[in-house]
């Protein structure tokens, strides 16, 4: 499931297959921001990151405070949704359906500036102001 959601974002064969390994941080696939947010990933998911402050220390000099939050975040929102999965045996949707991610994450730019333009030429001069009862 992830790997199709990676493979929407633009991730390679190549590079999910880098990134599965333990030679990641050595690899040439990845960029350095791409290596260290692999790199929390990995000790988010371990639990490893609260006592390892090299690998902080590292994610900090790539990321900022904010990214780091969200690194953090999607790390925690996926190790989530894993673990409640697993643990209820609540059955993964079949692979081809899964694989449809791969071309759905792709955005048709032309479709995004019609419609916004299409929203830009019909918006509203004035918005009703709301009702303070509801």
């Amino acid at each position: 499931h992830n790997t199709s959601l990676g493979q929407a974002a633009g991730i390679t064969e190549e590079q999910v297959q880098i990134i599965g390994s333990d030679d990641y941080m050595s690899s040439n696939l990845l960029s350095e921001r791409e290596k260290a947010a692999v790199l929390w990933a990995e000790h988010v998911t371990k639990n490893t990151a609260r006592s390892r402050d090299d690998v902080f220390e590292r994610v900090r000099s790539i990321f900022d405070e904010q990214e780091i939050v969200e690194l953090t975040m999607i790390c925690g929102l996926f190790n989530f949704r894993n673990r409640y999965m697993d643990s209820l045996h609540i059955p993964l949707e079949p692979m081809e359906e899964v694989d449809k991610i791969k071309t759905s994450g792709r955005l048709n730019t032309d479709n995004l500036k019609a419609y916004l333009q299409f929203v830009l030429e019909n918006w509203p001069e004035t918005f009703p102001e709301p009702n303070p009862d509801t």
